[in-house]
């Protein structure tokens, strides 16, 4: 007899073929008699339909979300899945061993629980020596612990849902919210709790360049600009924030001594001075924003740095 999914896995994908395909190996080791789970990819407008991946790994089901936005496409996939969890992972990260098992047994020990987020740490191109950006990411760029903890949310990147509490919550927004802070303090809102769990772990690649860096961090400045500009005294407050954002760098540095997520002085340094580019840059970013709001292109990412 076929046991019914307890879990219903969840990935929105967008021209990553060969990430996908690691995340899929990843998902399919984690494959075992007494945790039955289901895996739903949705395309959001791929070059190329991700076809391999119900014919090379049993189980998986492909759907396709012409609306752009990963938002939309994970939407879709909580519409078909038929578990009583949701987990969300995305096509380029790599699930750690045991991933599902965590979350599961998470929500099993704390019947109170009624989302989870995960952790998440980078996959650096060489172990041995991280790059400058890849030694910032580490410390900076998936501070899920804090997200969940002081914020109530948790990155979609990895995170998991009892299915009657994401119904009830309702959908993720579109591709001009940054969705999973949205939805997670949506719900928090109405009562829900959150929980972390640092067991349930997932890896995901560093950007390549302070360029991608830039551009994370463009989508990121435009969504919390478009949230104050229309407040009273709201730029004014904005370039007061901007101005604080260039002065931060050097308080970071005991931030990064503590840090367990580097190894040695030189990476310290490399993060130390990654941190001061971004602030800077950010700075800069923000005060333009001020003179010349073009927000709405800035936040338009998902459907287009892919193509």
């Amino acid at each position: 007899m076929v046991q019914p999914p307890r879990v219903s896995v969840i990935i929105p994908h967008l021209n990553e073929p060969d990430d996908l395909r690691l995340c899929l190996q990843s998902l399919d080791a984690q494959r075992t008699q007494d945790l039955p789970f289901e895996i739903i990819v949705v395309d959001n407008g791929s070059r190329d339909m991700p076809d391999f991946a119900p014919t090379s790994f049993p189980g998986v089901r492909l759907l396709r979300e012409t609306t752009p936005g990963p938002g939309p496409a994970r939407n879709l996939g909580a519409a078909m899945a038929a578990a009583p969890i949701l987990a969300f992972i995305d096509a380029d990260c790599i699930a750690a061993k045991g991933w599902l098992a965590a979350i599961v047994r998470g929500f099993d020990e704390r019947p109170e629980i009624d989302f989870v987020g995960g952790d998440i740490r980078i996959r650096p191109a060489a172990v041995e020596r991280l790059t400058a950006v890849e030694a910032y990411e580490n410390i900076y760029s998936y501070r899920t612990r804090y997200y969940v903890e002081h914020h109530g949310f948790a990155a979609t990147g990895n995170m998991a849902v009892r299915s009657d509490v994401f119904r009830s919550v309702g959908p993720f927004g579109g591709i001009g919210t940054m969705e999973d802070t949205e939805w997670g303090q949506r719900a928090t809102s109405m009562g829900y709790l959150i929980a972390y769990l640092p067991d349930a772990r997932v890896y995901t690649p560093s950007c390549s360049s302070f360029a991608e860096l830039a551009r994370r961090w463009d989508r990121h400045v435009a969504h919390e600009f478009r949230e104050i500009r229309g407040a009273k005294w709201g730029k004014l407050r904005w370039l007061g924030k901007s101005v604080v954002m260039a002065a931060s760098p050097p308080l970071e540095l005991l931030r990064i001594c503590k840090s367990d997520r580097v190894a040695n002085w030189r990476e310290r340094l490399l993060a130390l001075g990654c941190v001061t580019r971004v602030r800077l840059y950010r700075a800069r970013r923000m005060v333009g924003l001020v003179w010349h709001d073009n927000a709405a292109g800035m936040v338009d990412m998902w459907n287009r740095e892919n193509r």
